[in-house]
């Protein structure tokens, strides 16, 4: 059986868009004025790049002009986004970076942890996640309770600290860097940079379901073979405290009777 032809219609929808992505090496479909072409060509590709920027600021003003917009005509060329939603044009960007871009010789070797870094702002700052759970007591007390991170809290690791750089600070070597990116009850973006142990201790929060704060926080003493656990125990309290009161923790689940 023969298989049917695709409408002419359609052919020239995919040459249109053959070449809005990639002038250069496309041509323009026929049947339309040279100058409505370049129109929508340009419309095109300015609103992609002028979101990327606003998304990716630090990355843009660090980068010059010819490898930003060629990493940017190169996104457009190689990478099918999912989602017709300009906000969500960050993502399918950092998707790009991290999974379809050839690397080059002259890239930063902290530029994906950059792009990650900035998309997380981005990304909890239209999130819809609620950040009080089910059956959460806000003010309870985070030692014999479960405490409860926020969904809209997320913990990050870094090899270099990506929350410094800029124009005038660009590291000249790897540093271990811990950071929380939060959303607090006012709906504004924080960053907060934390030690290790701390990192530690929301790590295990997170991965938490049974264990009170003062189970997790000898976890961690005796993980750091410290010769003073209840010490461990005094200083997380306060800390606990600290992130509640931040709005990284929303409370506690109260441990069921056994």
């Amino acid at each position: 059986m023969q298989a049917t032809k695709r409408p002419d219609f359609i052919d020239q929808q995919y040459d249109f868009a053959a070449y809005i992505r990639n002038p250069e090496h496309n041509a323009a479909p026929d049947g339309i004025e040279t100058r409505r072409m370049a129109i929508y060509r340009d419309l095109f590709y300015n609103n992609i790049e002028n979101f990327a920027a606003s998304a990716f600021p630090v990355i843009r003003a660090i980068t010059s002009d010819e490898r930003w917009h060629a990493m940017i005509r190169d996104f457009m060329v190689k990478h099918h986004c999912k989602t017709p939603l300009f906000l969500e044009i960050a993502q399918e960007l950092l998707d790009y970076l991290q999974n379809e871009r050839e690397p080059q010789a002259d890239d930063y070797p902290f530029l994906l942890e950059l792009a990650h870094y900035e998309w997380v702002e981005l990304a909890l700052s239209i999130s819809e996640e609620s950040a009080i759970g089910e059956d959460v007591d806000p003010n309870g007390d985070l030692i014999t309770g479960i405490p409860q991170l926020s969904p809209l809290a997320w913990p990050l690791s870094y090899h270099y600290p990506v929350h410094r750089i800029g124009p005038e600070q660009i590291p000249d070597g790897e540093t271990e860097t811990h950071l929380v990116v939060y959303r607090d009850r006012h709906d504004a973006v924080h960053f907060l940079e934390i030690n290790a142990v701390t990192a530690r201790l929301l790590q295990l929060i997170q991965q938490n379901v049974a264990a009170s704060g003062r189970e997790l926080l000898e976890s961690i003493a005796t993980e750091m073979n410290h010769p003073q656990p209840q010490q461990i125990v005094s200083v997380g309290a306060e800390i606990l405290l600290d992130l509640r009161h931040r709005d990284l923790l929303t409370g506690i689940h109260n441990i069921p009777e056994r």
